[in-house]
């Protein structure tokens, strides 16, 4: 359908389709092409859209491409072609053919196929993605940044489908696995005791980024950095479809629960050269990907391509997308998916001060969110010790890996508990400051490999159902069965797997850092040994709500830890903790099973601490046995101590100790507080 519409210039500032009481501005960047043309859509299966030529004299100011048309109103859907020069030696990847989406798009709709949006010169007009216009409107209804601080926040990693798409979850059927759905649940997640969700990918994603007959579920292929993904939403209309998201948002910080949002500006789902054109290729492949001499993709994502995040376009495009999710929709933080990719520079050579980062580190619209990196990529950049700035709080692959050594009990690992529970202070160091212990991220699990559930009860990864052979996933989980593979009626295997779990739990709880907690390990959630679930966008990855009752001893323990690492000052220092004896800050005492007489050999599976706070009046008697025999471990007699936890123990009691040598269960962990304080300060 065509119309006539009254078109003007447009001015190159700001890029995307911005929105005015005479109608919408759009601009996009693309230095290097010949024409371009911006299609407008009545309707998401619009297949005769009106067609406005952009004049290369009258529409271009030096790299960017502009036009205003008048009248248009929200809820506009366009797109546009683009005409240029096919030069792989010299990476541009031109197709008029494509109908390319606004990489500054705010929404994006439309059925796409993603194998027609791979072949050359194949128009892809009647199944195409297609962005939309909207406006910045939101009743927030005097609802802002609950601004927790860092050393409170209990993190909570949930996928937004998975988290309410089980039938089980009891939410509306038209509601399930959207941001709607998550509000329904907020209620469980403050019973938790959770105070920030990470989100994973809620980007638009190409979910047909995935082996034949799967989906791609996790939605580490972003098609846009600016748009909510249509998946989670219960509306079409676009305008609405912003609108749930920020619902969902201010929802949760009314409950005082911050929203952290998981970002990949390391790759994007048009893949290598053989891979499908939505936007970036088509508009300038040559300045948003790192190519080689060849002007081929260089992969340092593992997924094809390279985002050229040190390219001053590509910078900017990145920090505006985190400018847009703070002042607009309101988050709180981000975790950046493989954020060592964002330290090379445009021929991929690391950096040491990356302008990307510093960009976003100094940027004082940023100046009040949660930035935390996973400090690693596909290439073997490994950062967790030295990633750039000052501000970045890491994920801590150590910290997992050696508290999953620890609790099957390999050896030598007692010293290394030891640095782990006190913030790893051995290993993470800031560039220019002093590194803080609420910088690392504390987990046990992630998105990205076994559940909790699963890592008590596989040797072995089962990925077949992933279709790739079982080739994919981590072949080195550090993870221990407890002598059977998989699901077991031996209730000796069961007993064990709870009091391993609950051994987890504590040591994450307990240490010195920021704990998060992966969706559903409270309840016991399996894969059922698959531990890359990226394309099981079914029961296998979705959260079984009838697991809270079925597994009520572990999600009770859970929130009874949780309470206990909130409620006492001594676990969310701002400080690290050392053997230095003071009368103004904590320290800590290391033992063995004989007072003061910690025993730090290779052979040595247990180590006792007292952690002590002489301004709070804090004093805890905390007792690691990863031994496969029960042990005994001298308390000090000076003081009446109270049992809060105790691994070996189906329930929780709050019990006074009778004497001073407590019995500790073979693999147990037990918690005491010195009962003459009962504060919770």
């Amino acid at each position: 359908m065509n119309h006539n519409y009254s078109i003007q210039k447009g001015e190159s500032n700001p890029l995307g389709a911005t929105l005015s009481d005479e109608g919408v501005n759009f601009c996009v960047f693309s230095p290097e092409a010949k024409c371009i043309e911006l299609l407008l859509f009545s309707h998401e299966d619009d297949e005769n859209p009106t067609v406005i030529a952009l004049d290369s004299k009258k529409n271009k100011t030096f790299y960017y491409w502009h036009i205003f048309v008048e009248g248009l109103k929200k809820n506009q859907l366009y797109g546009y072609r683009v005409e240029g020069d096919l030069n792989t030696d010299r990476g541009r990847r031109f197709d008029s053919s494509k109908v390319l989406t606004d990489p500054y798009g705010k929404a994006i709709v439309g059925n796409y196929d993603r194998r027609l949006a791979s072949e050359y010169g194949k128009c892809n007009l009647k199944v195409c993605l297609k962005s939309a216009v909207v406006e910045n409107y939101f009743d927030w209804q005097g609802v802002y940044f609950p601004n927790n601080p860092q050393t409170t926040l209990v993190i909570y990693e949930m996928h937004v489908g998975g988290f309410t798409k089980h039938p089980s979850s009891k939410v509306s059927e038209n509601k399930r696995g959207t941001f709607a759905g998550v509000i329904e649940k907020i209620p469980y997640l403050k019973s938790l005791g959770i105070t920030a969700v990470e989100l994973l990918p809620v980007f638009a994603f190409d979910e047909q980024d995935a082996p034949e007959g799967k989906t791609n579920y996790w939605g580490y292929s972003p098609i846009n950095f600016f748009a909510p993904h249509p998946s989670f939403c219960e509306s079409n209309e676009p305008q609405e479809m912003i609108n749930e998201f920020k619902t969902m948002v201010r929802e949760l910080h009314r409950a005082g629960i911050e929203v952290i949002l998981d970002v990949v500006y390391n790759h994007t789902a048009e893949a290598d050269y053989n891979g499908p054109t939505y936007n970036l290729r088509g508009f300038s492949n040559y300045s948003y990907y790192i190519l080689d001499e060849k002007g081929e993709n260089k992969d340092y994502s593992g997924c094809g391509n390279t985002l050229n995040a040190n390219h001053s376009v590509v910078r900017r495009m990145i920090y505006n997308s985190l400018e847009y999710w703070v002042q607009e929709m309101h988050v709180d933080g981000f975790r950046f998916d493989l954020a060592s990719i964002l330290s090379r520079d445009e021929d991929g050579t690391p950096m040491y001060n990356p302008p990307v980062l510093w960009s976003i580190e100094s940027n004082p619209i940023l100046a009040n969110t949660k930035l935390i990196a996973e400090p690693w990529d596909a290439a073997g950049l490994y950062q967790v010790s030295n990633f750039s700035g000052d501000r970045w709080a890491i994920w801590n692959a150590n910290y997992r890996d050696d508290i999953r050594k620890f609790v099957k009990s390999n050896e030598g690992m007692v010293s290394v508990l030891a640095s782990r529970i006190l913030g790893s202070q051995d290993i993470l160091k800031g560039r220019h400051h002093e590194f803080v212990p609420d910088r690392s991220i504390h987990f046990i699990t992630c998105h990205d490999g076994f559940t909790l559930n699963d890592l008590v009860s596989y040797n072995e990864k089962h990925n077949i159902e992933n279709g790739e052979d079982n080739r994919d996933g981590h072949n080195h989980n550090e993870s221990w069965n407890c002598g059977v593979e998989g699901e077991t009626d031996n209730t000796k295997i069961k007993k064990l797997r709870k009091k391993q779990i609950k051994n987890f739990l504590t040591i994450l709880f307990l240490s010195q850092g920021t704990p998060m907690l992966l969706m559903g390990d409270e309840m016991r959630r399996t894969q059922r040994g698959n531990n890359n679930a990226y394309c099981q966008d079914n029961e296998i990855s979705w959260l079984n709500w009838d697991d809270i009752e079925k597994n009520k001893e572990i999600v009770d323990f859970t929130k009874q830890i949780i309470a206990i690492s909130k409620n006492y000052k001594l676990f969310n220092v701002e400080e690290y903790i050392n053997s230095e004896k003071k009368e103004d800050r904590p320290y800590v005492i290391w033992h063995g099973q004989k007072s003061n007489q910690p025993d730090w050999s290779k052979e040595s599976r247990s180590l006792a601490c007292e952690f002590i706070n002489p301004i709070t009046k804090n004093h805890f008697f905390i007792i690691f046995n990863s031994f496969w025999e029960d042990l005994e471990f001298d308390l000090p007699k000076e003081y009446k101590w109270q049992r809060l936890i105790d691994t070996s123990l189906e329930v929780q009691t709050n019990s006074i100790v009778q004497n001073h040598i407590y019995k500790v269960c073979s693999r147990s962990v037990v918690v005491l507080k010195n009962g003459k304080n009962y504060d919770s300060n």
